[in-house]
């Protein structure tokens, strides 16, 4: 009973260290604010009326401006009504056209004195629906996991806050994309393991094994991105970054930081899932030898792996099917569709996961069959 209290005690500790942590790192402030206008604020307003007149359509694509009456709903300048124009420039994956009724997020452009210079609609207003997903999100995952989903929620918000607070600023300000990515990785695995887990055996051989999953999948990133002679340029708006003045990033070094990243809450999961069931083993069997600790990971690692590994063939293809289907519908030959330098980035990143995948589950049963059987007596900490 009273390693049962002192688990849970140190189980709230846990809890209410990460939510200070998550406190700390939402008011600390990126480096980066500087780089926000100053004269201009951001509301949400209705659209009155449109003026399509100025709009020009070729086929499918539509250039031209087209002008706008709307209602500032929120702010300082809150029911008060002003003409703007939408800007189309014939790129239908930015363009956007109004109709009476909608909500954007309008850009309020102020004069030296404090007044309206100019009011635009930036795009529709998406906010209100995505804090509704989170919330609904976070209802569901509270109602289904209870004081463990709690944990969960909260390692996802603190993961959140590491990558926008640390890994992002970071970046941009040029440390090494490679080291920088595997530190936070690794903070975050032990971190998520960790407040999940609790600091119990279980969490350790989950984040050993993790680790290794993850650095694996580093190297082989590291290697074969030289191999396959592919750049960070593939990435969306990475000429964008480059031409707004941060010219000296390693954009290669990024991707290969995105391919580990991209795969290690897919090893973490795995990790865990061997390390809990070895676990639960050597509870049932505290006498277990070490080689039979061994293959009974082993048994879960493998049953788990192949569902895993097609998860990440699902996501990745998921992100570039457009692309795919441009190249059957236009009869480009299979040779040049996987030769081609956005598909084999693609594959790249669902190979290098999946070896990630595939070895964190040795790697984990290795390091629970060392921590768990390493005595004949053993018995949870849990």
């Amino acid at each position: 009973m009273s390693e049962q209290r002192t688990a849970r005690n140190r189980d709230r500790f846990l809890v209410i260290f990460f939510c200070f942590l998550t406190g700390i790192l939402y008011f600390v402030p990126s480096g980066f604010e500087g780089h926000v206008r100053q004269d201009s604020i951001r509301s949400k307003a209705k659209i009155l009326s449109v003026d399509n007149a100025n709009v020009q359509i070729f086929g499918m694509i539509q250039k031209g401006e087209q002008d706008v009456t709307m209602e500032i709903l929120d702010g300082p300048f809150a029911g008060q009504r002003f003409d703007g124009y939408n800007q189309l420039l014939g790129q239908m994956d930015r363009d956007k056209i109004f109709k009476p009724g909608d909500t954007a997020l309008a850009v309020i452009s102020l004069d030296q004195h404090g007044g309206v210079e100019l009011v635009n609609p930036s795009d529709h207003y998406r906010l209100d629906l995505e804090l509704f997903l989170l919330l609904l999100f976070s209802g569901l995952l509270l109602l289904f996991g209870g004081w463990t989903g709690a944990k969960a929620l909260l390692s996802f918000l603190f993961t959140a806050m590491t990558i926008w607070k640390v890994l992002v600023p970071l970046l941009l300000q040029g440390m090494n994309p490679i080291l920088l990515s595997l530190g936070i990785v690794a903070f975050l695995t032990a971190s998520v393991i960790f407040l999940v887990a609790g600091p119990t055996r279980t969490g350790v051989v989950a984040f050993m094994g993790a680790l290794l999953g993850v650095a694996t999948s580093c190297f082989l990133a590291e290697y074969f991105a030289g191999q396959f002679h592919v750049h960070g340029a593939v990435m969306p708006f990475a000429e964008t970054l480059l031409y707004s003045g941060y010219g000296h990033l390693n954009l290669t070094h990024i991707y290969v930081a995105a391919v580990f990243i991209a795969s290690s809450g897919a090893v973490m999961d795995l990790a865990m899932d061997v390390a809990a069931s070895m676990n639960e083993v050597v509870e049932k069997k505290p006498d277990i030898s070490r080689a039979e600790a061994f293959r009974s990971g082993i048994r879960v690692g493998r049953a788990v792996v192949g569902t895993m590994t097609t998860t990440l063939l699902l996501a990745y293809s998921g992100g570039f099917i457009t692309l795919l289907m441009a190249f059957m519908a236009q009869g480009i030959p299979l040779a040049n569709t996987f030769n081609f330098i956005y598909v084999a980035v693609e594959i790249l990143k669902t190979l290098v996961g999946s070896f990630g995948l595939v070895t964190v589950g040795p790697f984990t049963a290795m390091i629970g069959a060392l921590l768990y059987a390493r005595r004949r007596d053993v018995v949870s900490v849990e």
